[in-house]
């Protein structure tokens, strides 16, 4: 969450969740929801991004752990346009049990 940051916030947050192991579907996939935060109505949506993670799980499964490296991410609206980018960095570790 990020506070008057205006049309450029920062949140640089770390969120970690699970990822269940063997993985069944081919399109694996991260998709982030940008919402506004409101406090006397219904928060917004601003935008989406999708980021693909087979390679980056495959990777971390066979060496214990994977990154990508922040890049950008096109952020589009519900009608599927384009309406700015997110920087996002990917790290995923394998959990031993």
């Amino acid at each position: 969450m990020t506070k008057d940051q205006g049309s450029n916030p920062v949140w640089n947050e770390k969120i970690s969740f699970p990822v269940q192991l063997p993985c069944v579907d081919d399109q694996l996939k991260l998709v982030l929801r940008i919402l506004d935060k409101d406090t006397f109505s219904t928060d917004d949506f601003v935008g989406e991004t999708t980021i693909y993670l087979k390679e980056l799980i495959t990777e971390g499964e066979e060496n214990g752990v994977a990154e990508m490296k922040p890049c950008s991410y096109a952020v589009i609206l519900a009608d599927r346009t384009y309406c700015g980018k997110i920087q996002i960095g990917v790290k995923f570790t394998l959990k031993e049990e």
